[in-house]
């Protein structure tokens, strides 16, 4: 009877190797043509000014629809 630990320790083993493999540079397509580079102001855009944006819209949806702040009744 095989030990479950084993057994384990096999399986992710073998998932582990199964995503090194699959991501492997062999199966990677083109690569070699990058393209034009972004401005500054499109780097700030994509990498500060989304996130930040996501972050304001996620906490004021939290806000608005928190239930915790009951109004007081008549």
């Amino acid at each position: 009877m095989v030990n479950k630990n084993a057994l384990r320790a096999g399986t992710l083993a073998a998932g582990t190797a199964l995503m090194m493999l699959l991501s492997s540079p062999a199966f990677a397509t083109g690569g070699d043509d990058p393209g034009p580079g972004l401005s500054l102001g499109q780097t700030l855009g994509l990498y500060v000014g989304i996130p930040v944006a996501l972050f304001v819209i996620i906490a004021g949806l939290v806000i608005v629809t928190d239930k915790s702040r009951k109004k007081p009744q008549d």
